[in-house]
């Protein structure tokens, strides 16, 4: 199936909900969005640039796209999967240069707008860092975690940079790459069941990202 195909596919159902309203309508928006990028020659480098600044300060993980690109073209799944872990890694080596080199900026923005960021939280974080540093950035690449939070903080307690590298290209590889496989090897199921589900899908991709804020809280 072609990525126009597998857009007009995927958007002709959605005609009647996307003018829903609240957050399953921003989200909806959002989706319909990205498959936008994919339906363009410039899908990949959307996608890169998108994981890029997730690593960094933006608020969407790049799935979404990655699975309407792979969607579209199953055969470059791994191409797909590759770009995205690559931009991730790079972007959060500036998320570790920026908490590295411009914490005392930052800071306010972390604590006012990240929900359970506290500075209580952080020397948390900080000490879970002297104990388990590949494991906590392991585990926040793979999982809902705000990967952001993670790439900033290990600069600010300057975590080790070759473990810090070597835990974020395997967990973002690990997740980009065992999504696509699974679109590549059961791609139509899935794509009829995002057609059918999608609601419900949304509400489950936002408890997994409140439930990543809440782990913060928790710590």
């Amino acid at each position: 199936m072609s990525v126009d195909e597998n857009h007009s596919s995927l958007s002709g159902q959605s005609q009647s909900k996307s003018n829903a309203k609240g957050p399953l309508g921003l989200i909806r928006k959002l989706y319909d969005w990205t498959l936008a990028w994919a339906q363009t020659p410039h899908g990949f480098l959307a996608l890169c640039l998108l994981s890029f600044i997730e690593a960094i300060f933006f608020p969407i993980p790049p799935d979404v796209l990655l699975i309407a690109l792979v969607l579209g073209a199953r055969q470059k799944w791994f191409k797909f999967a590759l770009g995205c872990m690559i931009a991730s890694v790079v972007g959060g080596l500036v998320g570790y240069a920026a908490g590295a080199y411009s914490w005392e900026a930052l800071a306010p923005i972390f604590y006012n707008y990240i929900p359970g960021f506290t500075e209580h939280k952080f020397e948390k974080i900080r000490a879970l860092y002297d104990q388990y540093d590949f494991w906590v950035v392991f585990t926040a690449g793979f999982t809902p975690i705000p990967f952001k939070v993670i790439t900033v903080s290990a600069g600010v307690c300057s975590i080790n940079l070759p473990v810090f590298i070597i835990a974020s290209a395997l967990s973002r590889g690990a997740r980009f790459m065992l999504v696509a496989w699974l679109l590549n090897r059961y791609g139509e199921p899935i794509r009829a069941f995002i057609e059918r589900k999608f609601n419900v899908l949304t509400l489950v991709f936002t408890a997994l990202l409140i439930g990543g804020f809440a782990l913060i809280k928790l710590l």
